[in-house]
């Protein structure tokens, strides 16, 4: 166990970090009025993805010579708002190819099987 300091919005928290490879890509892009901050997260990279405090908390990362990490914590609330748009935009579009989707669904119904908790 590990205890991390998320900043001076996030709690002190004591959590067993757990990485996996990342096996697709991930872009990042921070738009500031007077600056942009872009980033790519491909195969050779890691994320984290938890439970956390009210909400899902992620990071992402890349070591080595360019080396960056991108963090994220959504809360509970903004997360189900992001996943409902995202359902109603994938109704939308063509039908995704059989690999995506099967990959996905086995994925939310793990996040179904936990939710199931009292």
């Amino acid at each position: 166990m590990e205890t991390l300091h998320r900043g001076f919005f996030w709690k002190s928290i004591k959590v067993k970090k757990t990485t996996h490879p990342i096996q697709d890509r991930a872009e990042v892009a921070i738009d500031f009025p007077n600056k942009v901050y872009m980033g790519s997260f491909s195969r050779g990279s890691k994320f984290e993805a938890r439970a956390e405090n009210e909400g899902l908390y992620i990071k992402l990362f890349r070591s080595g010579e360019d080396s960056r990490e991108a963090e994220m914590h959504l809360h509970h609330y903004l997360l189900a708002d992001i996943l409902s748009e995202w359902a109603a935009s994938l109704a939308r579009e063509p039908a995704m190819d059989e690999s995506h989707r099967d990959n996905l669904r086995e994925a939310v119904a793990k996040v179904e099987k936990a939710l199931q908790k009292t």
